[in-house]
This record gives C-alpha cells, structure tokens and sequence, in this order.
C-alpha cells in the first residue's frame, strides 16, 4: 500500500551535503560506462579481425567484472572510496587506453595484436573497473537522514544511470570506436577520482572501529553477508538477478518479433519506450510514501513484474501492441531495482554498504548475461510467446522465493 508525498521533492536530494558535487563525478563515470559497452565491442573486433572474436573478448571483460565486482566494492569498505577509487581507476584507464592502442589504425595490419595480449587486456580492465555505483549508493546512504530521503535518491539514481546508459552507445556510434574506448576510460577514470575527492567520501574514509581486525578478522568480515546477518542482502541479490534475466530476455525477443514483422528499424522505438517507461515508473516510484519496508516490496514488485510479461506474450505477434506492453513493463523495472539498491543498504551488515550494493549490481549484470543466454537459445527452438512466458517465470520464481524467506527468515536492520 502506498501514496503520494506531496511534500516529497526530489530537490531535496540535491540539498544533502555535497550531494550535487558528489552525484555529477557519480554521473561522469557512469556516462564512461554507457560509452564503454558498444565502443570495447567494436574495438575488440576491429583489433581482432571479426565479430566473433570480438565478441568473445568483450565477454572476457564483462565475466571478469561481474566475478570480482564484490571483491573491489570490499576495497572500498575496507580502505575507504578515497584510496581505493583511483587505485582503481588509474590502471583501469591504462589497461583501456592500452586496447584502444592495439586496436587504433596506427596499429597496422602486420602489428595486429594476438589474441591472447587482447584477452589479457580485456581480463585486467574488467578486473580494475572502479565500482562507481555500488560507492555512490553507499555514500547516499550516509548523507541520507531518513528512509523517505533515501528513497528518492537512489530512484533518482537508477533512472540518471538507465539514461545514461542510453545516451553511451550514441556517442559510441558518433565518435570511431577507438576514441571511444580511450574516452570511456578517461571519464571513469576522472569521474572516479572526483568521486574519491569529494567532502562526502570523508564519511566512507575510516573502516568501523568495531570490526574485527588483522587477517583472520577480514575474513570473518567478508564472510558476514553470506552468514545469517547477511539474508536479506541475499534476497536483495536474488530480486535483482530475476529483473537483470528480464532486462536481458527482452531486449532479444523485441528484435526477434520486430524481424519478424518485417520492421528491424522498430526495435530502437520500442527499446526506448520501455527506459521511458522505466524513467517515469522510477521517478513516480521515489515520490511514493510506502507502508511496506524496502525488502518487503520485493516479492509484489517481482510478481507484477511477471504478470506483465505474461501480457507482452500475448501481444507478441502484434508490434505495436507489443511495444505499448513493453514499455509498460518498463514502468517497473527502475522502481524493481531501486528497491533491491534500497533493501540492500538498509539490511547490509555494519562496514558492508558498498559491497552490498556491490553484490546487488553484480547481480543484475550476472541476470542480463543469463537472461540474455537464455533467451538466444529459447527465439532458436520455441514460439515468442513461449519465450516470453518463459522468462517471466524468473521474477514469478524470485517473488515466491523473497516472500517465503521474507516470512519466515529473521532479519537485523541498521542504518548504512
């Protein structure tokens, strides 16, 4: 149950302490990441010699960067955003540009990198990549007084990246992939170390006084969010894969059905109605005053979640309906993954913010990678519907899952 705030405003957001300065090094890196996806692609195959490889070298990036993404966010919690940021960011950018050296004209056919310096390359960037997000939701959850405030935050947070995201592959497009690829990593790297300088990472700066110390103490540290203490982290985790696996499952099935009717050029409209979509349901969404906690919403949001791709399987045979239905759907994919951002930080174990966002976005890259896997295999062998059904039945899985845990499991709060 929920209703409008009229007092709820996101201008307040940007009145925390140092949250406008803060939020913008936030976006300068995240805007790096937009411009990376397509740009390493493209590089990559240029500097390969075809799509195939290509393709195959930017999985090695992006599977390194889900893996260890919980293990770099565990740097910031233990050495705080303003020294482990650019000891990221520094070698990240050099392993980038480093690619876009071996991939540019000057390189030559004949100086043509191996593919195994390139997948060495591809392995180290993904290994390096500064957990932006993950550190700037921690920090919102520091500058934030209360729980309504946070709300709105990290809604505004999600929707700024989703949109950002969007506007990276058409820069992309604009430049030749090589600068591309050298500008993405020069803008995580610059975005990183403002990010890192701002007053308010002062708050991320010194590790809890209380935590355990030396080696044996790290561990039994980083082994708290996979204790008890860490459930509700878990569950956090588990929504969000379920809304990554749907992220990634749509995006094909919309070009399966705009092929096959005959409109390939339609699947950008309907792409871009389902992040307007997300866009106006993330921002509705943080003006909301809820009754339920945080990881309370989870299992309602996952269900509805399904049901509407339930919808976008009946209408899968007609492109204009079908996009009407996918942007509806849209409407709850902010709202799904601020809400596991939210669940997350609120329930994450003292010391553990970041990586527990961490976790939580490495989730969603983890679900869009399988969801995506998944449906190339599902569009081969089954009818779109089918194909849909199918997917929707990972968030129904994940609100049966979460409302069953949510019951029964006891779970300890505390302020991030």
């Amino acid at each position: 149950m929920s209703s409008p705030d009229p007092a709820a405003s996101y201008a307040a957001v940007f009145r925390l302490p140092h949250a406008r300065v803060t939020f913008g090094a936030a976006l300068a890196g995240r805007l790096g990441y937009g411009v990376l996806g397509l740009a390493l692609v493209l590089s990559l195959t240029a500097a390969a010699g075809s799509l195939a490889a290509g393709g195959l070298l930017s999985t090695v990036f992006g599977t390194v960067s889900v893996v260890l993404g919980p293990a770099r966010a565990d740097l910031v919690d233990r050495w705080g955003a303003r020294r482990a940021l650019p000891s990221l960011a520094l070698p990240f950018a050099t392993a980038l540009l480093a690619l876009a050296w071996c991939a540019g004209p000057y390189s030559g056919a004949a100086g043509r990198p191996g593919t195994a310096v390139l997948a060495l390359l591809a392995a180290a960037a993904g290994s390096l990549c500064p957990p932006i997000g993950p550190t700037m939701r921690a920090v919102w959850g520091a500058l934030a007084p209360d729980e309504a405030l946070l709300q709105r935050a990290f809604s505004l947070d999600t929707v700024a990246e989703e949109l950002l995201f969007l506007v990276g592959p058409l820069i992309a497009v604009a430049m030749h992939p090589v600068p591309a690829l050298a500008l993405s990593g020069l803008l995580i790297a610059a975005g990183s170390c403002a990010l890192a300088a701002s007053p308010a990472a002062r708050l991320m700066a010194a590790p809890d006084p209380g935590a355990p110390q030396g080696r044996q103490g790290q561990l039994r540290s980083r082994l708290r969010l996979l204790s008890a203490e860490g459930a509700g982290v878990r569950r956090a985790a588990g929504a969000a894969l379920a809304v990554g696996a749907c992220l990634g499952g749509i995006d094909l099935y919309v070009i399966a059905c705009a092929d096959r009717a005959h409109h390939p050029g339609a699947v950008g409209w309907v792409l871009a109605g389902q992040s307007a979509g997300s866009a106006i349901g993330g921002l509705l969404h943080g003006r909301m005053t809820w009754r339920r906690s945080a990881a309370g919403r989870l299992s309602p949001l996952l269900a509805a979640l399904a049901a509407l791709l339930a919808v976008d399987a009946a209408a899968s045979g007609v492109l204009p309906l079908l996009a009407a239905c996918v942007a509806a759907t849209g409407t709850l994919m902010a709202p799904a993954l601020s809400t596991a951002y939210l669940a997350a930080a609120r329930l994450a174990p003292d010391g553990t913010a970041t990586r527990a966002t961490g976790w939580v976005n490495s989730a969603v890259n983890a679900g869009s990678s399988a969801g995506g896997a998944l449906a190339a295999v599902l569009v081969a062998t089954a009818p779109l519907p089918v194909c849909f059904l199918a997917t929707a039945a990972v968030p129904a899985l994940g609100a049966l899952r979460a409302g069953v845990r949510g019951r029964n499991g006891q779970v300890r709060t505390t302020t991030p």
